[in-house]
Order: structure tokens, then sequence, then C-alpha cells
């Protein structure tokens, strides 16, 4: 099963995507777009940059738990993951950003 990206409304006014994996668990969630144009373009970014390695930074948050996120070429930030329990399960959930981020299936939902 291939992964998805879902679009929806976020909040009364913005739109924001989740890219899913397979299974359905969230892997990368954007931020929020003022315009449903502007949530496409971010989910064609992710589309674009989510196969390239060094797209992604690590980060380890104040709790200790991990986390990542993936930045266009430009070093703007498109989405950021989950928290993570361990470094190996960030890495695990970049794997899965990495397979599943080309996908050109976008679900919308109300």
């Amino acid at each position: 099963m291939t992964g998805y990206y879902e679009l929806k409304k976020a909040g009364t006014t913005g739109f924001m995507f989740n890219l899913k994996a397979g299974n359905h668990e969230t892997i990368l969630t954007s931020q929020t777009y003022t315009a449903k144009d502007g949530a496409k373009k971010g989910i064609a970014s992710v589309q674009s940059n989510a196969p390239t390695e060094n797209r992604y930074e690590r980060k380890v948050a104040k709790d200790g738990t991990s986390y990542f996120v993936l930045s266009a070429a430009n070093s703007e930030v498109i989405g950021t993951s989950e928290m993570y329990s361990s470094t190996s399960a960030r890495d695990k959930g970049i794997e899965s950003a990495m397979a599943n981020g080309s996908t050109t299936t976008i679900k919308e939902v109300d």
C-alpha cells in the first residue's frame, strides 16, 4: 500500500496537509496555508524534496523526544514530523517520508 496526502481545512480560513503512510499513519504535517492553492504547492514541494536525504534535519526536543523537519532547497521548512520516542524510530520515519513523499495521490477531506 502506498502513501498519500490528506488535504483539509485548518481552522475557518486555512488549509493544511498531512503525508500519510499506506497504513494511514501520519508521517509529516505541513504549516497552515491561507489558500488551498498554497497547500497544493506545499504538497508539490514535498513531492520534489522528500526523496533527497539531505533535505531532512534530525532534531531532538527539549524533553528528549526526536523529530525531523523536511526543508526545500531554499531551506524553507515544508513539514514537520510527529515526536518519536527514539532516534531510531525517527530515522524510520524519515525512511517512510522518503519512500512515500513522491506519491501523487491527494485525498481532500472535509
